[in-house]
């Protein structure tokens, strides 16, 4: 395991491949979350559709839009991902994959969502988790280095995957694509130690 992650990247890289790969998914094509909780037998209701309050869901989907994106909630031997349908379909497909990757890296967790003082109970380590298998299953290392290679800026990989500009530009990055291009193309040639 990784001192400063808290978990093994490489891990999580190869599970998402295996994921796409078990949909039927090169590494250019954009994952369907919404396909994938379809495969593992995961529900999805929309905030929307759910039976409560009209003065409630106006102020998860209208007031404060930005306080819910979804959860991943216990439901008998298994669970069920409620997501905020008021959102951008960029912003609900992040959502949708990071939900699924507590599922698909088998995470446990309690019945609260939040704790005696009203503050979100989360594990960090498996939040990092989840979100570095979620952004692998959107924008898969090898195609960040593909595109990188091609000079996709992050507005054209957002597109291609059906992502916002800012989880393209996370995943150009953290997955160190672009550098990985520019060492190819002789960019770092003089700065390389031999």
């Amino acid at each position: 395991m990784s001192a400063k992650y808290g978990f093994n990247k490489a891990a999580c890289k190869r599970l998402a491949a295996e994921l796409r790969t078990e949909i039927g998914l090169d590494p250019l094509e954009p994952l369907d979350p919404w396909q994938l909780a379809d495969l593992y037998g995961i529900r999805v209701m929309s905030l929307s559709a759910l039976p409560i309050d009209d003065k409630v869901r106006e102020y998860f989907t209208v007031d404060r839009q930005d306080v819910f994106s979804g959860a991943l909630v216990p439901l008998g031997s298994g669970a069920v991902i409620i997501e905020n349908d008021s959102h951008p379909e960029a912003r609900r497909r992040s959502t949708m994959s990071h939900e699924l990757a507590h599922v698909v890296g088998e995470h446990t967790f309690g019945t609260s969502l939040v704790n005696e003082r009203g503050c979100r109970v989360a594990d960090p380590t498996q939040e990092g988790e989840a979100a570095e298998i979620a952004g692998e299953l959107l924008v898969p290392f090898e195609a960040a280095k593909l595109l990188a290679r091609k000079g996709q800026t992050n507005e054209e990989v957002a597109l291609r995957f059906g992502v916002s500009v800012d989880m393209a530009r996370w995943r150009m990055d953290s997955t160190g694509a672009r550098i990985i291009a520019k060492r190819r193309t002789g960019a770092y040639r003089g700065k390389a130690r031999s």
